[in-house]
């Protein structure tokens, strides 16, 4: 039935709205603790776990590893498993004292990186840097900073002796930003035994946004956009330089890219975004408040979506986006190209087939000398696309929900608490497709102006690395039981 699906986000206002929030903030990070949580992520960064030649997975697995074993972890607790030597996952298990009586909780982390170029970057991208109040680095928001601070997290318990009441798991993945061998897939398919859980939480998402230093909203992923890539080709018989014409395939190409940058899919809103959006009314300045306000009246007001689409982390829950993202054309300098290819990333709003965008695609370019093809994650295309669907909103586990909503009241008072819809796409959906429940939360608070993942010099505000490790630590002992 899908009726159930709509009461999300009022039982899920109801949980977070019940906890008053408290008065103040004292750090509860000791500045030794603080030390190590500052080089365990310095040795994350430093790691190339790019999806490249230069970069390796298993070198950063193995480095959290020995960690967990010079700890005093049992080594039959710290597992590195995988599909091959570059790829190895490393699997932690915390486990509980006596014979627990409830599943355990897995945290969700993947260790690889987007590659970044050095030439394009202010700082080395695989040198930790810490200058002006941030710590810079590729990985510092996607998402090295989460993996370092529930590493701590985990060593730090266990310095601690602390015992849970169930077993709590780490999972650091492989190949959640590309490449062929995806971590969190590989351990549902072929060690569920490792990471079966009653629900997932994954830092790979959610977070607090910042407005000019002030908090305004923390959002808990409650359903994701469907990634997709496909392949744009034109081709014909090319020919001499010197005799020029319009059938040139890069300019067929880049005819249907223009297209598509000029186009906006159709306007949408689901339960969870339109919760997003009236939690975050009162947050919101004068104008923006009216035009949220104006977007949620049925019909929608048209001019109103306009303005809020002008911004694209609203634009990016409004509608199904694509983008080209790479480009490849020619052969020779002196020759007319006989092929160009773009990469056009997509991603689809809850609701909507791969294929059905594929297909969409096809009609926007209107051209029969175009090829699109669906890329799979192993990067093989075909003619048409498998049915990928997004993730369904779980159900709001008060033991889940009453300690994120108190401890991060705790952190930044005051602040609403509500799903969100990630623009993205996370490893959620193989362990949401498996069916265990799967919730979306870093802890890490950013501006909204500064999202730098995947991008040039990449960056996060220390205060913030810090605030997430006392989110994570008093997160994890909450959920294992005190």
């Amino acid at each position: 039935m899908n009726r159930p699906r709509l009461l999300l986000p009022l039982l899920f206002g109801a949980l977070c709205t019940a906890i008053l929030p408290a008065q103040g903030y004292t750090p509860k990070v000791s500045a030794a603790d603080r030390a190590e949580a500052r080089e365990i992520f310095k040795q994350l960064i430093e790691i190339n776990t790019t999806d490249t030649p230069r970069g390796n997975v298993t070198t950063a697995t193995e480095a959290m590893r020995k960690r967990f074993l010079d700890a005093g972890f049992a080594a039959e607790d710290v597992q590195l498993v995988g599909p091959n030597e570059r790829k190895m996952n490393l699997v932690v298990r915390y486990r509980a004292v006596g014979k627990p009586e409830q599943k355990p909780v897995l945290f969700l982390c993947h260790m690889d990186v987007v590659e970044a170029l050095p030439s394009d970057w202010h700082t080395d991208p695989f040198q930790f840097i810490e200058k002006d109040g941030y710590f810079y680095g590729r990985g510092t928001q996607d998402m090295k900073d989460s993996d370092a601070a529930l590493v701590a997290t985990f060593l730090r318990l266990h310095k601690e002796g602390y015992q849970p009441k169930r077993d709590l798991i780490l999972a650091l993945t492989a190949d959640e930003e590309g490449g062929k061998s995806n971590g969190a897939s590989w351990l549902v398919k072929n060690r569920r035994d490792l990471v079966d859980a009653a629900f997932v939480i994954n830092p790979d998402a959610g977070g607090v946004e910042l407005e000019r230093g002030k908090p305004l909203v923390a959002d808990v992923e409650a359903t994701e956009k469907v990634y997709a890539d496909f392949r744009v080709t034109a081709r014909n018989r090319g020919g001499h330089s010197s005799l020029p014409r319009p059938d040139n395939a890069i300019y067929e190409l880049m005819a249907a890219l223009n297209k598509l940058s000029t186009y906006a899919f159709p306007f949408e809103m689901n339960a969870v975004t339109r919760t997003y959006f009236q939690n975050i009314i009162g947050e919101s300045d004068a104008q923006t408040a009216a035009d949220i306000k104006a977007i949620l009246a049925t019909p929608p007001d048209a001019s109103a979506v306009a303005r809020l689409s002008a911004d694209p982390e609203y634009n990016s829950n409004f509608r199904t986006t694509c983008v080209a993202t790479m480009l490849k054309a020619g052969h020779a300098t002196n020759a007319l190209p006989q092929l160009a290819e773009a990469n056009v990333n997509c991603r689809i709003f809850p609701g909507h087939s791969v294929e059905e965008i594929r297909k969409q695609l096809i009609a926007l370019f209107n051209d029969p000398g175009l090829a699109v093809e669906y890329v799979a994650d192993n990067g093989v295309s075909s003619p048409t696309a498998p049915e990928r669907k997004a993730i369904v909103p779980p159900a709001p586990l008060p033991e889940v929900f009453g300690p994120l909503t108190r401890i991060t009241h705790e952190i930044w008072p005051g602040i609403p608490v509500t799903p969100e819809m990630e623009d993205g796409a996370t490893d959620s959906i193989y362990f949401a497709q498996a069916g265990i429940p799967c919730y979306g939360y870093s802890a890490i608070a950013l501006e909204r102006s500064d999202v730098r993942a995947h991008g040039q010099d990449e960056r996060l505000p220390v205060e913030s690395y810090w605030k997430s490790l006392d989110f994570f630590y008093e997160f994890a002992k909450a959920l294992g039981g005190e």
